[in-house]
């Protein structure tokens, strides 16, 4: 006589080889396509902001851009850029960061703490005070850059000073973040 469970075991595999059954057995990370594409428009002369090194956008390059991010982990890796604050009343000293736009969430995450690691083990508390915008740019809104990529945490200098990274070394660094 067999046990009730390896003849359940025999029921999955028959329904699942007839197909009526699907039977993942290997866990699969969620995934985040582009939603879209966005053709770069000249920016009017000296209205693009270059601080930071940002570039600006190209007149009819294409930019991808997001509605989604990565899945939130304990260690979700992202890509660590400068930003200025300074427009949006936080200092350069304060320890601030703007999010990709499917991390910050429909303004959700805003005012929310992360911890930033970087590679050199150091790690970081700051406020989530803005969004990096993954679905629009190329205007004045957006100070005639491109659309944020969907992995990015854009922070403050004080940020990158806490982490330990050099000045003429401030760009892009891969991290890894997580909420408080």
């Amino acid at each position: 006589m067999r046990s009730p469970i390896s003849i359940l075991l025999l029921a999955l595999i028959i329904a699942s080889s007839l197909g009526g059954l699907d039977v993942d057995v290997e866990a699969k990370p969620q995934t985040c396509s582009p939603s879209g594409k966005l053709r770069g428009k000249k920016p009017p002369p000296k209205k693009c902001n270059r601080i930071n090194n940002s570039e600006c956008c190209v007149e009819g390059k294409l930019y991808t851009t997001y509605k989604c991010s990565p899945p939130v982990t304990r260690q979700t890796k992202a890509v660590l850029t400068l930003n200025s604050f300074e427009k949006k009343f936080h200092g350069d000293e304060e320890r601030v960061v703007a999010l990709s736009s499917g991390w910050f969430n429909n303004r959700k995450s805003c005012f929310q703490r992360i911890r930033i690691t970087a590679g050199n083990g150091r790690s970081v508390v700051a406020k989530v005070v803005d969004e990096c915008d993954s679905t629009e740019g190329c205007d004045g809104e957006h100070d005639y850059q491109p659309p944020c990529p969907n992995n990015v945490v854009d922070v403050s200098k004080a940020v990158w000073d806490a982490l330990g990274v050099a000045s003429g070394e401030q760009g892009d660094l891969k991290v890894t973040w997580s909420f408080v």
